[in-house]
């Protein structure tokens, strides 16, 4: 039989997953000669043997790949024959300044849970992993992904390990994290009079006693540390929040397995399966089972997550309780701390123990939480299981940096044709997330080897992280907010055409100095028409609206109503708002002093939350609207009428209605569930007019309104009811956490056109 030979390139997630074993043992099995190795543009395959044999390799390379990885391309080039003697791996190289995935960091896997039982060198050992599992992003601070290039570079492995990270049929082989007791990493319990504990078994009983008796552990895991306590302890829960100054934001629960899940909250068979996947993210579930009020604040979803770490499985062996409160080991807004120092410092008298290893983080993720609506994952925030893994777009990325917003921040920088979105970085209001969002970004350039060309940045001249892009001194493309919204959603959908994009957020400068929200506009890549938005009313103290709802409430009946009608109905729907406070408010919008024009959806559903009582004053980001979906009835049909006007939709009637229902003592979740409806309507009626003069059937929802479970749901269905092709986001936020997706997108698309025009930047 004839033999050919083949160079076979494949591109994707192919990194630290096992990937070079997985072709080994295939190639093997079809009696293939040749090697694989790692370089930094992915893994490259040279294969001998017969035309058929090689077809049915390359085939099972596409549907047997390792669970955690990712193939984006495969290129087969004919080769001259070289006479291999056998099939072999090869080390690992770097050719060029092109780059491949990195692989994001994985739970750990049942082969390795049953070593910890079996192996006599890992017998309950902490750290145990393989090429199938553990910590990678977090740990990694060069490419290729090499144990000395990696925070695992200190511990020598013992001949064990050696061994089998040098077997090529092993798990283990080249596992960069591998490591026993003999050799790796160990853990140390911390108390506030500055004893320790070393010992692993004594760890874990004493950690489990203190979190089965009410106390707080400060916890680090594997992107930083943890706040921890027993969950279905309130007083437990409500001291953890005063601890960490978290007054109203749910915290996420840590469930012992499945069945603990399924005793407190509801679950379909697509949210079991990302709780259960390797990425082990938190999952917003809805409650079927009361825990301690303290969880989640009234709110009726619970952020749920399961064991990641082989400690997490071996803590709970330990605890009588099945459930803890593990959220992000930081106080207030600042980045989640991943220093052992800095975490003994600043939780050491706060806690009733630090858990700390020897092992640094070197790059710190939070725990990446999600939803599913309408059977499909909704990643909410993207980080830790689903970072650095890159967007490819249809357009050459190659160094833009998108800066990203300024609120929920991620940046992003293109190599080739991928955008690799960073991990959340957070608010960019204190110096901490300041200097991690710096720190960050020298920290992609470096590993991705990223030199910046270009900038995209927000239109607003205030965010940090415009700031920090201009002062670069890069050629700029400047992309307004909720463009960057839309864009965001057609690149990750692989749309470059012309769409009907509905950008629904809180705020976003607009190219007329005025604040938008509730925009609906007709767009591509270079650019964007609006022609429907929100009507613009005033929002009275201007940020100030966001901590104070009631503002808002005050502004939509002062605009729709007058100043007398609120007079008359202070005590009725104002009575907490003293009559001062309430006069100057009145004052401000008479006079138009800080009061700022806004089309928000974000401060519509604020004033509905606030005149309704659900929320007139908040405690953390986006808590109104959260608590007006939280308080909805799902399966309310009916919704108030709205007037479109030539070019804005006018909420009058809605207020009317509100106004009425409120009087008629109608129950809240009917109010709130009809609410809803009508905004669903409001973007059906809106995209119907849009379509019948352009023509225009793919539609793209964008911005954080559509993590509402809710609005999302319901306006995809009812959109695809009437025709219309929609596209949401699934793998990249909605909220401003993908903006720079959007940002980077738009750039690309605005450099080629200028290039191909002539235009000078």
């Amino acid at each position: 039989m004839t033999e050919v030979a083949v160079r076979i390139k494949i591109e994707g997630l192919v990194q630290g997953v096992g990937f070079r074993p997985f072709v080994y043992k295939l190639a093997r099995r079809h009696a293939l000669r040749g090697n694989v190795e790692n370089n930094n543009n992915g893994v490259t395959v040279m294969a001998e043997g017969s035309q058929d044999a090689i077809n049915q390799f390359v085939m099972d390379i596409r549907y047997d790949a390792p669970p955690a990885s990712e193939i984006t391309f495969i290129n087969i080039e004919k080769e001259t024959m070289k006479g291999f003697p056998d099939f072999s791996i090869c080390k690992s190289h770097s050719y060029s300044d092109e780059i491949t995935e990195v692989s994001p960091d994985i739970a750990v896997c049942n082969a390795c849970l049953a070593d910890m039982k079996s192996q006599p060198h890992r017998l309950d050992y902490p750290f145990t992993n393989c090429t199938h599992c553990g910590p990678r992003f977090s740990i990694i601070k060069d490419i290729p992904y090499d144990r000395h290039k990696t925070t695992m570079q200190p511990f020598e492995m013992c001949e064990v390990c050696r061994l089998e990270y040098t077997e090529v049929t092993n798990r283990r082989f080249h596992a960069q994290p591998v490591a026993c007791n003999h050799c790796g990493p160990e853990y140390l319990l911390h108390f506030p009079d500055g004893k320790t504990v070393r010992s692993f078994e004594s760890v874990l009983l004493r950690v489990a006693s203190l979190l089965d008796g009410g106390g707080i552990v400060a916890l680090k895991g594997l992107g930083g540390f943890h706040l921890v306590c027993n969950a279905l302890n309130e007083k437990s829960v409500h001291m953890l929040r005063l601890k960490k100054n978290r007054e109203g934001k749910p915290l996420a629960v840590m469930f012992s397995n499945m069945d603990a899940v399924n005793e407190y909250l509801n679950s379909v068979p697509e949210e079991e399966q990302l709780l259960l996947s390797w990425r082990r993210p938190i999952v917003l579930l809805t409650r079927k089972k009361p825990l301690p009020f303290s969880v989640s604040n009234g709110l009726n979803t619970v952020g749920a997550m399961l064991p990641y770490m082989p400690f997490h499985y071996q803590l709970f062996e330990k605890l009588h309780t099945s459930a803890l409160i593990l959220t992000s080991g930081n106080l207030s807004d600042e980045p989640v701390l991943i220093n052992n120092e800095e975490a003994l410092k600043k939780f050491g008298k706060l806690t009733d123990a630090v858990l700390t290893y020897n092992r640094e983080i070197y790059n710190r993720v939070d725990d990446s939480v999600v939803m599913v609506v309408n059977k499909k994952e909704r990643v909410v925030r993207r980080s830790r299981g689903y970072v650095p893994a890159s967007v490819s777009i249809s357009q050459n990325a190659e160094g833009i940096f998108a800066a990203g917003a300024e609120l929920i921040n991620s940046f992003a920088v293109g190599k080739g044709n991928k955008v690799i979105l960073s991990q959340y970085i957070g608010d960019l209001k204190n110096p901490e997330t300041l200097e991690f969002y710096s720190e960050s970004f020298q920290r992609f350039g470096h590993l991705f080897r990223f030199k910046p060309t270009l900038v995209a940045v927000d239109f607003h001249p205030d965010y940090y992280s415009t700031k920090f892009a201009l002062e670069m001194g890069l050629p700029v493309e400047f992309v307004s907010h909720h463009h960057a919204h839309i864009a965001s959603c057609m690149a990750e959908n692989n749309l470059d055409e012309k769409v009907i994009g509905v950008s629904f957020d809180g705020t976003g400068l607009g190219p007329d100095g005025k604040i938008w929200g509730g925009e609906v506009l007709v767009c591509d890549f270079l650019d964007f028409e609006r022609p429907f938005h929100f009507e613009y009313v005033q929002q009275p103290g201007g940020d100030a609206v966001i901590r104070q709802p009631w503002r808002m409430a005050v502004s939509y009946l002062y605009h729709y109503f007058g100043a007398a009608f609120l007079k008359r109905n202070h005590q009725k729907w104002f009575s907490y708002i003293d009559t001062n406070t309430f006069d100057k408010v009145l004052l401000m919008l008479k006079n138009g002093i800080n009061c700022p024009e806004t089309s928000s959806a974000g401060r519509l559903f604020d004033a509905v939350a606030a005149l309704s009582g659900i929320c007139s004053r908040t405690s953390f980001h986006a808590e109104a609207p959260m608590r007006l979906e939280s308080a909805a009835d799902n399966y309310t049909l009916e919704g108030y009428p709205f007037v479109i006007h030539r070019d804005y939709v006018s909420f009058k009637p809605v207020f009317e209605g509100l106004l009425q229902d409120f009087e008629n003592k109608m129950p809240l979740s009917i109010i709130a569930g009809k609410f809803h409806q009508t905004m669903v309507e409001v973007i059906a009626s809106v995209v119907e007019k849009i379509a019948l003069t352009t023509g225009l059937k793919k539609v793209v929802l964008s911005g954080g309104s559509f993590q509402n479970k809710i609005l999302l749901g319901k306006a995809e269905r009812l959109l695809q009811q009437k025709g219309y092709e929609v596209y949401s986001h699934k793998r990249v936020p909605s909220n401003d956490g993908g903006i720079a997706l959007g940002q980077l997108a738009v750039a690309a698309r605005r450099r080629v056109f200028k290039r191909n025009n002539n235009f000078k930047n």
